[in-house]
């Protein structure tokens, strides 16, 4: 006889509302500081490598700890590990809001990546026991899903329309009253799980992935700012990856089943969503700064200028999801990533005087690549990882996502050091646009050192999208030969 379901009633409901906020901003978390990132620049004058540790070190925390963090609350319980996170995620944002000097906030933004990677995966996991009826389970997901994925293209917004009423740290506070619901009305509504066998926790395994991802990020960094400690570093960081996988390979539980990547159908999966989303968090992070130091709009302007682009990855989420009916993955994926890379290639056509609506419509074509590419990756992704193994997808979105701020931030600024080295300007004061033009504004040449850092942060603006889009064309290639059989 086939068993009957329990179906989730109003307080399940009400439960998923209370899940679907931190999910919400664990991933907004990741774009909201866009907006913020010339004005903290003028105020605590970091150098160019840490404004990017600044805007992604949280990232890459928190994908290096999200399947980790999994196993963790499978083990001590999963409703325990989201409070105590929730916790420590209000208290973090609260230190990363009235940080006084760029290291404590770079530090600050790293332990909120360690918050965030216990709030995704402890809520998803406590979706499933809450469903049990897979028709709601669906649908509970869906919600889920999309407060997640949206919290990146949302964030920018959110911190626009907080900076135009108050000071950069604002866009922080936003995290606390929701830690304090979460915290209030948690342990009513959600009831605490955990796995029957939790599986070995590898302590050594997630220090591994951790310490070898910031090593080579950290690497690449000082190399494209012409530091020499850049390839120790970066050698480094790569023999500790060897080791996380050799061990990832011995053990009978480990982290990342990195045999998966074997599969040409899972890494052309991984390996495009990643590449996607790494080309769209690091041109949104360029493209804010571009709207509000070059074309020198107010924050509440460049954040509405921000919602067609929105509108964009919806329409290409529906699109995805309708075409893949009657579309082979392999040429829908191939399609998604070309669309993107031609959008590319209208951002790099911009200049100091291009028009916001001209921009936005470029990016938007950017997003409406991505949109397609998303759901139809993250479906391959799911379907070849064992259930436990589901949360690689989040781990790629904000890997991808912390990826691509630290390469084109990198690429540009490179770019822009190379085209503007003013000696009027105090040392230190031209590392970033933002803290240039802010310098630059209380001298006698301020209108000639203003016009002359706008253009050089164009340059490096616009090949920043230049060699994005050649990546995505020749991603779109291989994505096609190795999803063929599929």
């Amino acid at each position: 006889m086939t068993r009957i379901e329990p179906r989730a009633g109003r307080r399940e409901w009400i439960g998923l509302a209370v899940l679907a906020l931190p999910a919400l901003l664990a991933s907004m978390d990741l774009s909201v500081l866009f907006m913020a990132a010339p004005w903290l620049a003028a105020d605590l004058e970091p150098t160019g490598p840490q404004l990017l540790w600044i805007m992604d070190a949280y990232g890459f925390l928190m994908a290096g700890l999200l399947l980790p963090m999994g196993a963790l609350g499978d083990r001590i319980g999963r409703r325990r590990l989201l409070l105590a996170g929730a916790a420590a995620f209000g208290a973090t944002s609260v230190l990363a809001a009235y940080a006084p000097t760029a290291e404590l906030l770079v530090l600050a933004r790293a332990l909120l990546g360690i918050g965030g990677a216990t709030l995704a995966p402890s809520t998803l996991a406590l979706l499933h026991g809450m469903f049990a009826d897979a028709g709601q389970r669906r649908v509970a997901i869906g919600v889920w899903t999309g407060a997640f994925t949206g919290g990146i293209a949302f964030g920018p917004i959110v911190g626009g329309l907080l900076l135009e009423h108050f000071w950069w740290g604002s866009v922080f506070l936003v995290n606390v009253p929701v830690m304090v619901l979460l915290l209030v009305l948690g342990p009513v509504l959600l009831p605490e799980s955990r796995a029957g066998d939790g599986g070995r926790f590898d302590v050594t395994g997630a220090l591994l992935s951790v310490a070898a991802v910031l090593l080579v990020v950290h690497g690449v960094k000082e190399l494209v700012h012409g530091a020499g400690g850049g390839w120790p570093a970066a050698v480094a960081g790569l023999a500790l990856g060897a080791v996380f996988v050799r061990r990832q390979l011995r053990l009978p539980d480990p982290l990342v089943d990195v045999r998966l990547f074997r599969d040409g159908a899972f890494s052309a999966a991984f390996g495009g969503y990643v590449v996607m989303i790494a080309g769209s968090a690091g041109l949104g992070y360029l493209a804010v700064q571009y709207l509000q130091l070059v074309l020198e709009l107010r924050p509440f302007p460049a954040a509405l200028w921000q919602l067609p682009t929105v509108v964009a990855t919806g329409a290409g989420i529906a699109l995805s999801t309708t075409a893949v009916r009657w579309v082979r993955p392999a040429r829908l994926a191939a399609a998604a990533l070309l669309v993107a890379a031609v959008g590319f290639l209208l951002v790099a056509r911009v200049g100091v005087d291009t028009a916001p609506a001209a921009m936005i419509a470029s990016y938007s074509v950017v997003t409406l690549g991505t949109g397609m590419l998303v759901p139809l990756a993250i479906d391959l992704i799911v379907g070849a990882a064992p259930p436990h193994r589901a949360g690689l997808s989040e781990a790629g979105s904000e890997l991808g996502g912390a990826l691509g701020i630290a390469a084109l931030g990198s690429v540009a600024g490179a770019v822009y050091r190379s085209r503007f080295a003013p000696d009027a300007l105090p040392a230190g004061a031209a590392e970033t646009v933002g803290g240039a033009i802010d310098a630059a504004r209380t001298l006698p040449e301020a209108d000639t050192l203003v016009a002359d850092a706008q253009r050089a942060f164009t340059a490096g603006f616009t090949t920043a999208a230049t060699v994005t889009a050649a990546l995505l064309a020749l991603t779109a290639a291989t994505v096609t030969v190795r999803l063929r059989g599929t």
